[in-house]
């Protein structure tokens, strides 16, 4: 995946996240940032990188989101990998 299809995703989740009221919240409490900046600062890929890890980390919200955005259930683990920092490790 392109860095730029990444970045498209990433703002996709982002609007899912933004729009659901019961875990925005835990987002925003995680990571520390406030509402108006994340606002602002949407488009940065070291945000998009955070929405990623944030709702990959739960087979549920990633589940909700495809199905709310239209985006395959593996797409938001294939653009954080496409993203800096995202390569997956090989510990063997």
């Amino acid at each position: 995946m392109q860095q730029e299809s990444a970045e498209l995703i990433g703002l996709k989740v982002l609007g899912w996240l933004a729009s659901d009221e019961d875990i925005f919240p835990v987002f925003l409490g995680a990571s520390g940032i406030a509402a108006n900046e994340l606002k602002e600062r949407a488009g940065e890929v070291e945000i998009l990188c955070a929405v990623l890890d944030f709702v990959t980390m739960d087979d549920e919200w990633v589940q909700a989101c495809a199905l709310a955005t239209g985006i395959d259930p593996h797409d938001p683990m294939r653009a954080r990998q496409a993203l800096p920092g995202g390569a997956q490790i090989h510990w063997t």
